[in-house]
């Protein structure tokens, strides 16, 4: 090879890159369910649990492209076409609330996600996949540009307290205080319509935020600021805006990406935190916040991740989490595997 300056500068780059996505050196964790690839690029997962029949739970991934869609993969990773929802333009992230009142007498299970390049989110009726939204909610209209109004991370919130469902929804850019934004869901008529509660959370300016997820039983919601630390709130709206922590940054080689809890009895339990340029997952103590562990899923720039703790099936026994891999597709792991 003749090493000019611009070979110099190349070879320096790949070094580069080779040493921000170093590969873990932990033992590798096999997944036992790959799905089916999605056309574009997968990006985060939710799992509903099929409250008449476990094992006819399904798995919901976003592909994130202009032509976008959110797939439902059965528990054997097989897409089901009738349960997908294509044509979103550019969806992000994705979660799934239970027992949504629609009227005084029926109640749904919804998911919802972010549709980055309307600046909105959605919000549609499980198992029948129905909108609920008319078209979609708008989010952050109170910001002046289009760069600040780009919807990315989203987690519901279910209160205990009084039965509200609320959403709260990150964006790719924001302010240093602010970012995050709460709407609360509410039927009136039959007609679903969000509103704007508060504003709230920190951003060190590094990155970006994306990954959020709610522990409603504990009362906290925790999102990655991505090269700093994850953050942790109330979730309440009530109890205010006082943030509770910033901890765990010192674990990641680079980006904090997709948080996932793993809720066991007594309130035991795991945070369970992408490590994306690192290829492995940090677990922290669901009580103290505690490093526990790392481990190695063989997935590689793991965005988004999910998991529950109930039998399913006969594979996934003591539950299911599930990665997303950057090869289009999502790994599903019976839970043992991870936390034992």
């Amino acid at each position: 090879m003749n090493f000019n300056f611009k070979n110099i500068i190349a070879f320096l780059g790949v070094l580069l890159l080779l040493s921000c996505n170093s590969k873990s050196k932990l033992p590798a964790i096999t997944p036992d369910v790959i799905t089916e690839k999605s056309i574009n690029d997968t990006d985060d997962p939710a799992i509903w649990i099929d409250p008449t029949d476990a094992s006819k739970s399904i798995v919901f991934g976003t592909d994130k492209k202009t032509n976008g869609a959110i797939y439902a993969y059965d528990l054997q990773g097989k897409v089901i076409e009738e349960k997908t929802i294509r044509n979103i333009k550019r969806p992000n992230n994705v979660d799934v609330a239970y027992g949504f009142a629609i009227n005084d007498s029926v109640k749904v299970d919804v998911l919802v996600f972010t549709e980055r390049e309307k600046q909105q989110i959605r919000m549609f009726s499980i198992p029948d996949m129905k909108p609920l939204d008319n078209g979609g909610f708008s989010v952050f209209e109170d910001e002046t540009t289009i760069e600040n109004r780009l919807p990315m991370g989203i987690a519901m919130y279910k209160s205990p307290v009084d039965g509200s469902f609320y959403a709260i929804v990150g964006r790719k850019i924001g302010p240093t205080e602010g970012y995050l934004y709460q709407y609360k869901l509410v039927s009136d008529n039959n007609k679903v319509k969000s509103v704007l509660v508060r504003k709230f959370g920190n951003f060190s300016g590094k990155k970006e935020i994306e990954a959020i997820a709610l522990d409603a039983e504990m009362g906290f919601v925790y999102y990655a600021d991505e090269g700093h630390c994850i953050r942790k709130y109330y979730a309440e709206p009530s109890k205010g805006n006082e943030e509770l922590a910033c901890f765990g940054g010192e674990y990641f080689l680079k980006d904090i990406e997709g948080i996932a809890i793993a809720k066991l009895e007594n309130k035991k339990g795991y945070l369970i935190v992408s490590d994306q340029q690192k290829g492995q997952f940090n677990l922290f103590d669901r009580q103290t916040n505690a490093f526990v562990k790392a481990v190695n899923l063989t997935t590689t720039e793991t965005d988004g991740c999910d998991a529950v703790t109930v039998p399913l099936n006969a594979t996934f026994k003591s539950g299911l989490f599930v990665a997303m891999n950057n090869e289009r597709d999502f790994y599903f792991y019976d839970l043992d595997k991870i936390l034992k």
